[in-house]
């Protein structure tokens, strides 16, 4: 089965839409789905709820969405890189649901495994449980957090075969497998396209069931988030 699109803009016409709840991998600025993001807001789809560990920066990655106002919620571990999104939230524009990392990693991997819910230590007594159920566990308190399950998820990858199977560039796979697996439809991004089967089955991160769109994008930007230098003596 050959799932490679002729672009980002083909690989979302028909699936995308306003009021979608959206996922998208990358960690910072590092395994984003470049292309995809410029292609989503080309689109003017509006309304979105984004998923993503954090929200780009201004003028790049996500940063690029909160400016067209195409986002009307983040779900989020780390925003601080961002001045555009903190003008928006603090002037009530941007809705956010802030959520530790470990917490949005586990809800999008129990999504993925269908899982609706999980109870953690992680958040209790802090304004994180707020609202949630509370339950005690061998003398220990617990909150539950629901699972995340996207209509969409946009993700990165370094190699694709034709099939849709993925290997991941070391860190560049942080957010991006669980992302995949939790959505209802993925479509990734990727730096090189292969002939099916010409990955080795151990050398796979994630197998192509969980991949339904794959978009060529050989020569992403993949701009720095922060750049920090010493002088050499």
């Amino acid at each position: 089965m050959n799932k490679v699109f002729p672009s980002a803009e083909a690989a979302l016409k028909d699936i995308v839409a306003d009021g979608q709840l959206m996922a998208v991998g990358g960690f910072g600025l590092c395994g984003i789905p470049e292309a995809l993001i410029d292609a989503l807001r080309d689109s003017g789809v509006k309304d979105l709820t984004v998923i993503s560990n954090n929200a780009g920066v201004d003028g790049f990655g996500l940063g690029k969405l909160l400016e067209t106002r195409q986002i009307k919620k983040m779900i989020s571990s780390y925003v601080g890189e961002n001045k555009e999104f903190e003008r928006q939230y603090l002037a009530g524009e941007l809705e956010l649901e802030f959520t530790p990392q470990g917490t949005l990693a586990e809800k999008l991997r129990a999504g993925g495994a269908g899982i609706p819910a999980f109870f953690t230590k992680t958040g209790v007594g802090t304004l994180v449980a707020e609202g949630k159920e509370l339950r005690e566990f061998d003398g220990e308190t617990y909150v539950m957090e629901r699972s995340l399950v996207p209509e969409i998820a946009l993700i990165k990858a370094d190699v694709a075969d034709r099939s849709g199977n993925l290997r991941f560039n070391m860190t560049a796979r942080n957010f991006n497998p669980a992302a995949a697996t939790a959505g209802k439809i993925c479509v990734v991004e990727v730096e090189r396209i292969v002939a099916t089967g010409e990955l080795a089955p151990d050398d796979i991160h994630l197998p192509g069931i969980y991949v339904h769109r794959i978009v060529h994008n050989p020569n992403p930007e993949k701009r720095i988030e922060k750049r920090t230098t010493r002088d050499r003596k």
